[in-house]
């Protein structure tokens, strides 16, 4: 289903049971697995690749090359960026075009989870499981099953794949109360 008001490129591959809503944008090259769910007003840059049941909620934008694995919740007004040091100009004052950058890539692992408006500079890897908080602002690697948060984002302990808080059990074993979930670090 992609809603009326979207722009959906000809050159994208949308997998089965995907749903694209209003005014999202879906550029060129971009493949999305199946049963996605693409917000309002998300914008999807040219290579992107999202894989199966990944939920991109309201005004997302993720820009290329970014990879997003099966399972990953982006919540509202993330932004996974793709420059460390931009500039809309070169040094002697010409506009920058597409090859005046280096542009680095995002990967979010299976399974993880993005909180509402959190920013993920490029050159990051996104463990499986991780969460990320509302407003982090991620700036390195962060681990599988991690919950980080802050500006910049920090480790703040581990979550379980329901996402809630462990208990550290010792200096690499925590452990869920909730589920029962035991991870080794």
């Amino acid at each position: 289903m992609i809603h009326p008001t979207a722009e959906v490129s000809a050159d994208a591959i949308i997998g089965e049971n995907t749903r694209i809503w209003h005014n999202a944008q879906v550029r060129e090259r971009v493949r999305i697995g199946k049963n996605c769910i693409i917000g309002k007003g998300v914008y999807v840059d040219f290579d992107v690749t999202l894989g199966d049941n990944v939920k991109v909620q309201n005004y997302a934008s993720l820009y290329h090359p970014a990879v997003i694995e099966d399972g990953v919740f982006v919540g509202p007004y993330v932004c996974l960026t793709n420059d460390k040091n931009p500039r809309a100009i070169t040094p002697d004052g010409k506009i920058k075009r597409e090859g005046d950058w280096q542009v680095g890539q995002i990967v979010i692992r299976y399974g993880a989870a993005l909180g509402t408006g959190s920013i993920i500079l490029s050159n990051v890897k996104v463990g499986k499981w991780s969460l990320v908080a509302a407003g982090a602002v991620v700036t390195r690697d962060v681990p599988d099953h991690a919950l980080v948060i802050g500006n910049p984002a920090r480790l703040a302990g581990y979550v379980c794949k329901q996402a809630h808080r462990m208990s550290k059990i010792n200096a690499s074993h925590w452990k869920c109360s909730k589920c029962g979930e035991e991870i080794d670090v």
